[in-house]
């Protein structure tokens, strides 16, 4: 086998690639900063007890493990980095108020979640903990969709959920809640016959709630139909308000100009967002038209804290920005400023003046003069007078 093959799912971010997205995580992280999260950077690898907290059995699939040499435990690299960021908020901040993070970072799966997807997403996301609020889920929504608007994505659908919703319904029927994770399968893959079955023995009021969330799928009257075929709870009552709600707030920032248009928005009431009793409220997930998976997913997580000792309300979301990167119309083309080879002092001082004002500023080494790899050298310097001075330049 050749020496420079990689591991399947596994590979290489090459220059425009890599350039391209170093632009986006920048503008990325300084978009949060404007909302006022503060970036924190967890390990690549932690004690697998901490690093799986909340995430379920199938965080627990996703994940490599591994024995660490000096203590003999056994640890896993992260294949999401949320839960390592309620770790930080709860163990080693342990703030009285709202905190406000987020966080980028390489996380590693051990299998593709798609056709063509890498095993190394590198994930990029925004948590608020200690708001248990509609104001928290409104904020962590708008910030979404500015991401997403940020990266240059306009065509995209907001896909809302509420997990409180299937736990409403369990504590109102005791007998539905000991199939519970039978029951969440089912309705988290969509599997209606299997629905059918679990289903079967219950009373047929709550066997009808229960079967009838997968068809509560749609735009803004789906909110009505719930409220019509499904008990009347308050903490059900509470969830479709809260949608509602999140769904008259959904504005996507139009570019360059002040206020922007309202989202498109559907409801999908059977979504759980994928791992049993982890997600407590609103969930969200991001669309876009042509690409099949979602390109961002969040949603409130109240209980993780717990794990760590301290019971905190939790929402938040991330993103692929190698996904990103692959799909955003954003240009990744660097333009740059092209300068001769020569040991003249004065062209040096042009040159360091220019690029300690944030230029690129490439020189030619002999023997290379048109060697400008993927730059697009838009300008030259060219001596004229005695002096150096800048000029239009075509770029081939």
């Amino acid at each position: 086998m050749s020496i420079w093959l990689l591991p399947e799912s596994i590979a290489d971010v090459l220059p425009s690639e890599a350039r391209k997205s170093e632009n986006l995580r920048r503008a990325l992280l300084d978009r949060f900063r404007v909302y006022g999260y503060e970036m924190v950077m967890p390990p690549l690898l932690e004690y697998l007890e901490s690093l799986l907290a909340g995430g379920g059995e199938d965080l627990g699939l996703r994940t490599f493990k591994l024995v660490d040499q000096l203590s003999g435990r056994t640890m896993g690299v992260r294949a999401d980095i949320t839960p390592q960021v309620s770790r930080i908020d709860a163990h080693l901040l342990n703030r009285p108020g709202v905190t406000r993070l987020c966080y980028a970072g390489s996380v590693l799966e051990t299998r593709p979640r798609g056709l063509h997807a890498t095993r190394e997403p590198y994930q990029i996301g925004a948590e608020l903990y200690g708001h248990g609020g509609i104001e928290a889920d409104l904020e962590i929504q708008q910030l979404l969709l500015d991401s997403v608007a940020l990266v240059g994505l306009r065509d995209v659908r907001l896909d809302l959920g509420h997990a409180g919703i299937l736990s409403a319904l369990f504590e109102w029927a005791p007998a539905a809640a000991v199939h519970a994770y039978e029951i969440f399968s089912a309705l988290a893959g969509k599997d209606v016959p299997r629905l059918h079955d679990v289903t079967a023995s219950l009373a047929p009021q709550a066997r009808d709630a229960l079967r009838a969330l997968p068809t509560l799928y749609g735009e803004r009257e789906v909110l009505e139909r719930a409220r019509h075929v499904l008990p009347p709870l308050p903490a059900i009552g509470r969830a479709l308000d809260d949608l509602d709600c999140l769904a008259a707030q959904a504005v996507l920032p139009a570019p360059g100009a002040r206020g922007g248009e309202v989202a498109q928005v559907q409801f999908d009431l059977a979504d759980l967002g994928g791992s049993y009793q982890y997600h407590t409220g609103v969930i969200f997930s991001a669309y876009v038209a042509g690409v099949p998976n979602a390109i961002a997913r969040g949603g409130r997580y109240d209980r993780i804290g717990r794990l760590f000792g301290r019971d905190r309300p939790a929402i938040g979301f991330s993103l692929d920005l190698r996904e990103l990167a692959r799909i955003s119309p954003v240009e990744a083309r660097s333009s740059a400023i092209f300068a001769p080879w020569t040991r003249d002092a004065a062209l040096s001082a042009r040159i360091a003046a220019l690029r300690d004002a944030g230029e690129i500023v490439i020189q030619a080494l002999p023997g290379h003069p048109h060697d400008l790899d993927e730059f697009a050298c838009d300008r030259e310097l060219v001596a004229r007078d005695g002096e150096w001075i800048l000029v239009a330049r075509q770029i081939i």
